[in-house]
């Protein structure tokens, strides 16, 4: 029998943030629901078992503050605030007002996923000896990726890919067909802080494109969207 899925639904009028992070979680074992106003959001939060929710701040009409309210009038689901101010007293008054934890917007995907792992061990609802839900692999045509052992297949020949490479493509994979900007995927990936115009990236890809024998004038894989960022696209498209 497997082990359920984590339930996290996510409270934020920016529906772009809900549907990256949603793509980020998803295979790593959490289910994830959106709702992108305030009362809504209070609303399916009391309604329904959530594991954590994951609450902003800012939002137009019933703002975060109020959403929080009305969620500990009924719920001990874990919250985790976010803001794009990242001030002092924002953080007080949600931390006071029962948040479990906070994040400014700012926030990398992996910072979002150690602190959301994090509540969740303090609340109870998973344990640092708790089965780990199987990372699903990730196929895209000819080409399947196992975020797990960081093994990558096309066809029947198993690529040796770079850890940067790696990144690169299973950021690309979870994206699922959209653009991922250059600003985003060094977020995602870079161990250090790089410029967002340095070439880095773009060296990157092109080692990429190599191992994956794509033409980037004529690219199977990967498409190069000029003047934004890069999109993994299934063959034939």
């Amino acid at each position: 029998m497997s082990t359920p899925a984590t339930r996290i639904l996510i409270i934020d009028d920016d529906t772009e943030l809900c549907q990256l992070v949603a793509d980020y979680l998803r295979p790593m074992g959490f289910e994830v629901e959106a709702e992108h106003e305030g009362e809504s959001g209070a609303e399916r939060a009391t309604a329904e078992a959530w594991q954590a929710i994951i609450l902003d701040v800012m939002m137009p009409g019933c703002d975060g503050f109020e959403v929080l309210r009305r969620i500990r009038a009924k719920s001990k689901a874990p919250v985790m605030m976010l803001t794009g101010r990242g001030e002092e007293v924002d953080r007080i008054v949600g931390l006071e007002l029962g948040a479990d934890d906070y994040l400014p917007k700012t926030f990398s995907s992996r910072e979002l996923l150690a602190r959301l792992r994090a509540v969740l061990r303090r609340s109870g609802w998973i344990s640092e000896t708790a089965p780990v839900e199987p990372i699903r692999e990730i196929v895209v045509g000819g080409l399947r990726i196992n975020p797990a052992s960081h093994a990558v297949v096309l066809g029947d020949e198993a690529l040796q890919l770079t850890p940067a490479e790696f990144g690169l493509l299973l950021s690309l994979a979870r994206a699922s067909g959209r653009v991922k900007t250059r600003e985003q995927l060094i977020e995602e990936v870079a161990d250090r802080e790089w410029d967002v115009f340095d070439r880095a990236i773009d060296m990157h890809i092109s080692s990429l494109r190599k191992k994956l024998g794509d033409d980037p004038k004529e690219p199977r894989f990967i498409k190069t969207v000029r003047g934004y960022g890069y999109q993994l696209v299934k063959p034939g498209r």
